[in-house]
């Protein structure tokens, strides 16, 4: 093969290493963004269950309050009741006495709900609070994992950095100013494996005589459609007796 096509073939390799490397790096806040918002949203659900068992609880203690009303106005009438003249004043004070003992029954009736809602909601906030703890842990753990990431693809981008460096200046110039001109315009893409006649980045036939010699990998040849430096990589052979399909 061609010296300076086997480095150009190496030396995509490392781009595309390092381009891949930078990519991950590049993606840190966005994955640091993502570990917040499934923190956020576990905290959201805490505070909202927080946010009920206090209105379920405010609610019981104004129904509590009622109940201490009544119950004064109960208390009243009992003791106007020992006072009464007359047969009309007793059963009015009856009929007082009465709607007040079953207001009292019936706020206390639902301060009984409000016991059991806030017996509901109390587990539901321990539920929400432990999914909290737990997701807190698995966003701590996944942090780590990512900070180790990070270094090693610091680490590794290094490498591939200083192994292009010294890639690059075993390369003819005119040929790797090629490589960097189609690289820059095809997206860090420069190299183009020529397979069955076809580019196989662009997809395009080529002509005949161009895949024939791309064949030899003896030379520097671009495809006529995408610009891409073609090389080919030759099939292992078919086994002793095997089919060619095989």
């Amino acid at each position: 093969m061609n010296k300076d096509l086997e480095g150009l073939i190496a030396l995509q390799r490392l781009d595309s290493q390092a381009d891949e490397a930078s990519r991950r790096l590049a993606d840190e806040p966005k994955r640091q963004q993502a570990f917040e918002a499934r923190l956020e949203t576990a905290r959201a659900h805490v505070n909202e269950n927080k946010a009920r068992l206090t209105d379920s609880q405010n609610a019981r203690r104004e129904i509590e309050k009622e109940v201490a009303v009544h119950q004064g106005r109960l208390s009243k009438f009992r003791d106007q009741l020992m006072a009464v003249k007359t047969n009309v004043e007793y059963q009015a004070m009856q009929k007082e006495i009465e709607f007040a003992q079953k207001e009292i029954k019936a706020l206390e009736d639902t301060i009984l709900e409000r016991m059991l809602e806030g017996d509901d909601l109390t587990a539901a906030l321990k539920k929400a609070e432990s999914e909290l703890a737990a997701e807190q842990k698995a966003v701590d753990a996944e942090q780590r994992a990512l900070s180790a990431e990070l270094g090693q693809l610091r680490t590794t981008l290094e490498r591939l950095t200083a192994e292009r460096k010294t890639l690059v200046g075993s390369l003819d110039p005119t040929v790797f100013a090629t490589f960097e001109s189609v690289s820059r315009r095809r997206h860090g893409i420069a190299m183009a494996e020529a397979r069955d006649g076809i580019c196989t980045i662009c997809h395009v036939r080529l002509r005949p005589q161009i895949f024939n010699t791309v064949l030899r990998n003896e030379q520097i040849l671009q495809c006529d459609s995408c610009q891409r430096i073609l090389y080919y990589v030759p099939r292992p052979p078919t086994p002793t007796g095997a089919s060619p399909s095989a």
